[in-house]
């Protein structure tokens, strides 16, 4: 299965709302629990987190590529719908 690749910071408001969200999800669909996911601090690993095309976080990337990044103007359900698309896609991929 493939890895992916979660950026956070650890007292983004949205990053807090991502974690929930994933918790939910991997509680919600058992295929999802399978998932490989990294969880990356953009600030403790700064050079990875600047080889990804991203602004905001949470971003997620699979592969290199970008399944997800957070806008400001997103509220705790598009944050989980966000993730929950890029989680299927990385099943499929």
């Amino acid at each position: 299965m493939k890895e992916i690749e979660l950026f956070y910071l650890t007292h983004c408001p949205y990053c807090i709302k991502a974690r929930k969200a994933v918790e939910e999800l991997t509680e919600e669909d058992p295929a999802f629990a399978g998932l490989n996911i990294r969880w990356i601090e953009e600030s403790r690993e700064p050079a990875l987190a600047g080889s990804r095309d991203y602004y905001y976080v949470p971003s997620l990337f699979c592969e290199g590529k970008k399944l997800y990044e957070a806008s400001p103007a997103d509220d705790y359900n598009a944050i989980k719908d966000n993730i929950r698309s890029a989680f299927a896609a990385a099943l499929e991929a």
